[in-house]
């Protein structure tokens, strides 16, 4: 479990192709400090550390994960999210974030707001409690965020410097896949809803 936190970015080194799974090598500032099997956000999913090497280390997504999320889109030198998992001990300074992306969404518009930025973004409607609230969480490459002026299909956030600076979201723009994972809470709500109306 994770809690949209991120600790660092890393830059990814490697990309490898292994029938229909891919091999990512990134160079993190804490890759000293990871063990085998260890789990790992990167860009809000889930993976399992296969290799270390020095400053770098290796995580293997396979198609249902790819196809899933933004990983399939990334190139050598890109910048990912990285989260490690949380300790039962931690405080919940984002909010509760399991790590399993829901689906993609597209940033459509980039807004300066006087020292911080708005980003909106538009996906694609899915029920199932796949939808965000006015001052709900959602997150956004693994990002815990507050959403803003939500609609059926798009929502907007607001970045400060800090999350800017220290996230891959001073790389995104009008255009970029990001992905996203939605509020287990209101997952489960929407689910028992749907049970309850049958």
């Amino acid at each position: 479990m994770f809690s949209g936190i991120v600790e660092c970015t890393a830059e990814v080194v490697a990309i490898r192709t292994d029938r229909q799974n891919k091999d990512f090598t990134l160079r993190a500032a804490f890759a000293r400090e990871l063990k085998i099997d260890q789990s790992i956000a990167h860009n809000g999913v889930c993976l399992t550390v296969v290799d270390i090497a020095g400053d770098t280390y290796t995580v293997t997504a396979m198609k249902e994960t790819l196809d899933r999320s933004n990983l399939g889109l990334l190139r050598v030198g890109d910048l990912v999210n990285l989260e490690r998992s949380m300790k039962p001990d931690a405080l919940l300074d984002g909010h509760i974030v399991q790590g399993h992306v829901d689906q993609t969404a597209v940033c459509t518009a980039r807004e300066d707001a006087d020292g911080s930025w708005y980003f909106t973004f538009r996906y694609e409607p899915r029920g199932g409690g796949l939808c965000t609230v006015e001052k709900g969480s959602v997150a956004v490459n693994g990002v815990s965020l507050t959403v803003c002026d939500p609609t059926p299909d798009s929502f907007r956030v607001a970045i400060i410097p800090y999350t800017f600076e220290h996230t891959n979201f001073c790389r995104i723009d009008v255009g970029t896949v990001v992905n996203l994972e939605f509020d287990i809470i209101g997952k489960y709500i929407a689910r028992l809803m749907q049970n309850y109306m049958k």
